[in-house]
């Protein structure tokens, strides 16, 4: 090897460490609450003591990721090699919930008298299976990084070769998102990340507390990913919906070196053109990273309608009636729900939106609350018409801005650069 290559080579590594450590802290940065300090010292004083340590998830994750850049090794494997590991860490995921769920189960039967012998075999099994995926997954992770870096690259969103910033993020369970919204209006007042240990009883327990206390409309969620870095994704066993995820928040880390990531907490507003860009751009990268890379794993048309990330977490999707749809339905409500909101009905609205809850159980979809906080966050995921967005523009407005563009490319390009509500509703009209 000669000295220039390795020379290159430490001059492309050093400028990776910096771009790591200058997205770090504008992550960091942009995850401080929008609300005012004494009305978010307020909310926390419910919240501190369950509150998830980023700093230190950042710190750990970055250790894991400074290992795999120094070894390399998927550099050097055949792309055939490439995907037989990550199909095969994927299928050591669903494994190890299937181990999981048996041995639960065995724990829950009243009729087997000693849970702890008649599950010694699975909990074998399941310490194995566990083992092997600890041990693929950070060699997994690199490849998917370099296969999204690859196509990201080839639609022309790199700088000198190189993806800016680099595609990194580490599998782990994310933090609950607890989302606190005003009563008298769906609006998003602060969303605090909790403990992932947390369970549901308790984050009603804490849910409670604050709505009596704040006069205000809460909802714990679970989230697939967050925008750190590196990227912070949930676990999956679903090609598709890994390389969607990684996608949406590799988005979140290119627009946060843009006027557009850094102004997300600004307003309303500009928090739902990031995520709908996010959700826009996360499905094309991710579709287009399946294509040319899994193309055996691309879903069979008609594909299933895509429903934001955010609402797949912990829980398997029941059959449905086929004449019931889902976002339509949704869309009525957020619509009624704003409705009774402007007329200064919240009573009523919430009622309204408790009843319907009981509809949607009816139909198979399980929703634990339907609130104000519900709308809030859901409806920020708008790169599908209808839906908890409602009628809500600035969804549609991102969506016609995607419409007019050439390129995914030149659409990035383009919104990135937006830091007003206003600026995109120009932005649109001009094309």
């Amino acid at each position: 090897m000669s000295r220039f290559i390795v020379l290159l080579r430490i001059i492309t590594h050093i400028l990776k460490i910096s771009i790591v450590l200058a997205v770090l802290l504008l992550t960091l940065g942009a995850s401080n609450s929008a609300a005012p300090a004494s009305e978010l010292d307020n909310l926390r004083a419910f919240t501190r003591s369950q509150e998830f340590d980023f700093v230190w998830w950042t710190v750990k994750a970055l250790a894991i990721k400074w290992g795999q850049g120094s070894l390399g090794v998927s550099e050097y494997l055949s792309e055939a090699a490439r995907q037989k590991i990550v199909l095969e860490y994927l299928d050591l995921v669903l494994e190890c919930l299937r181990k999981q769920q048996q041995i639960n189960q065995i724990y829950s039967d009243p009729r087997v008298a000693d849970p702890e012998a008649e599950s010694i075999a699975l909990r074998k099994e399941f310490t194995e299976l566990t083992r092997r995926r600890d041990e693929l997954g950070p060699l997994a992770e690199a490849i998917v990084q370099s296969q999204i870096s690859t196509v990201v690259s080839d639609m022309g969103l790199e700088v000198s070769g190189q993806t800016i910033p680099p595609v990194l993020y580490h599998t782990t369970e994310p933090p609950w998102g607890l989302v606190i919204s005003r009563r008298d209006r769906i609006e998003q007042i602060e969303n605090i990340s909790l403990d992932p240990a947390l369970t549901v009883d308790q984050l009603e327990i804490l849910e409670d507390e604050i709505d009596q206390a704040r006069n205000v409309s809460t909802l714990a969620v679970g989230i697939g990913g967050i925008g750190l870095y590196p990227t912070m994704v949930m676990q999956t066993w679903d090609v598709n919906w890994l390389m969607e995820v990684v996608s949406h928040e590799w988005v979140h880390n290119f627009l946060t070196l843009h006027p557009l990531g850094v102004s997300y907490l600004n307003s309303p507003p500009l928090r739902i053109i990031n995520e709908t860009t996010a959700d826009i751009a996360g499905v094309e990268i991710g579709a287009a990273v399946i294509k040319r890379f899994y193309p055996e794993k691309a879903p069979s048309p008609p594909a299933a309608p895509h429903s934001n990330t955010n609402q797949t977490r912990r829980s398997s999707e029941p059959m449905h009636p086929a004449d019931f749809q889902f976002n339509a339905y949704m869309h009525s409500v957020r619509v009624t729900v704003d409705h009774l909101l402007a007329e200064g009905k919240v009573e009523e609205a919430e009622t309204f939106m408790e009843y319907q809850r009981k509809v949607f159980a009816a139909h198979g979809y399980l929703i634990r609350k339907i609130n104000q906080a519900y709308f809030a966050f859901y409806g920020a995921y708008a790169s599908q018409p209808g839906g908890a967005a409602g009628n809500d523009p600035v969804g549609e407005a991102v969506r016609k801005l995607r419409a007019q563009s050439a390129s995914l490319t030149n659409f990035l390009n383009q919104i990135a650069w937006v830091y007003t509500w206003q600026q995109l509703q120009e932005m649109v009209t001009q094309q």
